[in-house]
């Protein structure tokens, strides 16, 4: 392979923002009709990295070569003529438009929209896209949005794709037809780069990995050569335990009780109906399903953030004493006595304060302590500082904004304040969405931790390995009603794929 001309090649490429050297001297190759991982913790520069392919950002020294000859990348029109695209987490897709008007928007030239729905269907049968031209993005799916972002990128003549974290919100059987079209491409010559912390799925789809640590280039294998294991330590520098412990519940007993609840979104469209289950303390619940069916607003509406239509949230003391929750703000719920903890999905959007200080985010949760107007600054300080120290934050120090984090290092921010506040219920969404591997097994620990002081904790994962291995029990969600209540111990990531997608009329079995 090294004889031939790579597809993509950096040169001794660095980017820095300030202080922070994102990337130092990175050389790499990526070539046709192959398929490679890049991976890294959070903060490694992958992101970064990708950007300056994809012509966000510019950089500071090296070069970058294109089918062998020097490009200059200085934004994403000039990575579309040369064939470059990118596929982006969070999706750019204007909701009120048809798939195929998202697809030709922006483009120069006179506008056919019928002819660009003919080449739009002549792509999605060549890679086996399922996709309607005709369809309103509001009424997708989120595979669908995704397969219309890589459809976008196609239409434009990308013959090299970035995908970053492209299974993030897939079930098992929605990952296994986007590795089908992934396998069509490749086929095809296009060079396809996959930013994952997924090393199950790494091992699946890509045929070789490339690794970044702290900014730098490590190296590189086959992937047919490699396992999880090697490539871990490669990211972190040392071997790592990839093993998720589950200790037995401690006692679990009903903590909250949600019976028959119901909850109508502000665009006036049931988001939860008829939802009945419990709770436990000193168990993990594990709550799956696919994006939009109803997780964040269950969560929120226990927390005391969403408003209920009807039905019952009641929280049962150690005393066994129960109080309803439905009625009450968040204040009130903590003056009752109940600690009800929430990572919510929107980090910055609901959890942290971008523009602020970390010590100053930790305030959000401890602004009460102190006499009088006087607000306790001691211990916010000394909090962040133990964050940073324990969860291995990436960041110059406990007075840099929070906007200036790697999103996992947000993250591991977020779930750190709201463990240290010492929950009666945790409840957490998407706790290690976009954590690298290595953080993402402290989260799992630090749940753990929690489950075996009695804590009630709700797991909301997209990463169905991982719940089985993490939960006691699993609650499916599909279209806003529960599936189904399976043992985590018993279940299988297939069966639950399929309760995500269609109702199984599934009861919890109280044992």
């Amino acid at each position: 392979m090294e004889n031939r001309i790579p597809a993509v090649e950096y040169r001794n490429v660095t980017k820095t923002f300030g202080t922070t050297i994102a990337n130092n001297k990175v050389s790499m190759e990526v070539y046709e009709g192959e398929i490679l991982a890049l991976l890294g913790e959070n903060g490694s520069g992958k992101t970064t990295l990708m950007n300056m392919l994809s012509g966000i950002y510019y950089p500071d020294e090296g070069q970058i070569f294109i089918h062998g000859k020097e490009a200059v990348i200085r934004s994403p029109h000039d990575a579309f003529k040369l064939g470059i695209g990118m596929v982006h987490q969070h999706f750019k897709l204007i909701d009120v438009l048809t798939a195929a008007e998202n697809i030709v928007l922006g483009l120069e030239g006179r506008l056919d929209l019928k002819a660009a729905t003919v080449k739009i269907q002549e792509i999605c049968d060549k890679y086996g896209f399922a996709v309607d031209p005709g369809k309103k993005v509001y009424n997708m799916s989120v595979s669908e949005k995704q397969t219309v972002e890589i459809v976008k990128v196609l239409f434009r003549g990308a013959d090299i794709l970035i995908l970053d974290e492209p299974t993030a919100v897939l079930t098992p059987q929605e990952t296994d037809k986007l590795f089908s079209v992934i396998r069509n491409m490749k086929a095809d010559g296009k060079s396809v780069i996959i930013i994952t912390h997924k090393l199950h799925e790494v091992e699946a789809v890509s045929d070789r990995v490339a690794v970044l640590r702290k900014g730098e280039y490590i190296g590189q294998m086959n992937t047919r050569d490699t396992n999880a294991a090697e490539m871990t330590s490669m990211m972190v520098g040392r071997s790592v335990s990839l093993n998720i412990e589950r200790p037995e519940p401690i006692h679990p007993t009903d903590r909250v009780i949600i019976d028959h609840l119901n909850v109508r979104g502000s665009d006036g469209v049931m988001k939860l109906q008829d939802v009945s289950f419990s709770i436990r303390s000193g168990e993990i619940l594990g709550i799956a399903g696919i994006s939009g069916c109803g997780q964040k607003e269950l969560l929120e509406a226990i927390a005391g953030l969403q408003p209920t239509e009807s039905g019952s949230i009641r929280y049962v003391g150690e005393d066994g004493h129960s109080e309803e929750l439905i009625g009450k703000d968040p204040k009130k719920i903590n003056d009752m006595g109940v600690a009800l903890s929430f990572v919510p999905e929107d980090r910055l959007g609901m959890g942290l304060v971008g523009s602020r200080k970390l010590a100053a985010n930790m305030m959000l949760r401890s602004f009460r302590r102190g006499k009088g107007f006087f607000t306790d600054r001691k211990y916010p300080y000394d909090l962040a500082q133990t964050v940073v120290d324990e969860l291995e934050v990436v960041t110059p120090d406990v007075l840099t904004p929070v906007s200036k984090l790697s999103g996992g290092n947000v993250q591991k921010i977020l779930v750190g304040r709201e463990i240290a506040a010492a929950p009666k219920v945790l409840l957490t969404a998407y706790a290690v969405r976009g954590l690298d591997i290595n953080s993402s097994y402290t989260i799992y620990n630090l749940l753990n931790q929690q489950k075996q002081k009695g804590v009630a904790v709700v797991y909301v994962g997209e990463d169905l390995d991982v719940l089985l291995e993490l939960s006691d029990r699993i609650l499916v969600l599909c279209s806003g009603k529960v599936s189904g209540i399976v043992d985590g111990r018993s279940a299988d990531k297939e069966s639950i794929g399929l309760m995500m997608t269609k109702l199984k009329g599934g009861s919890e079995n109280e044992q």
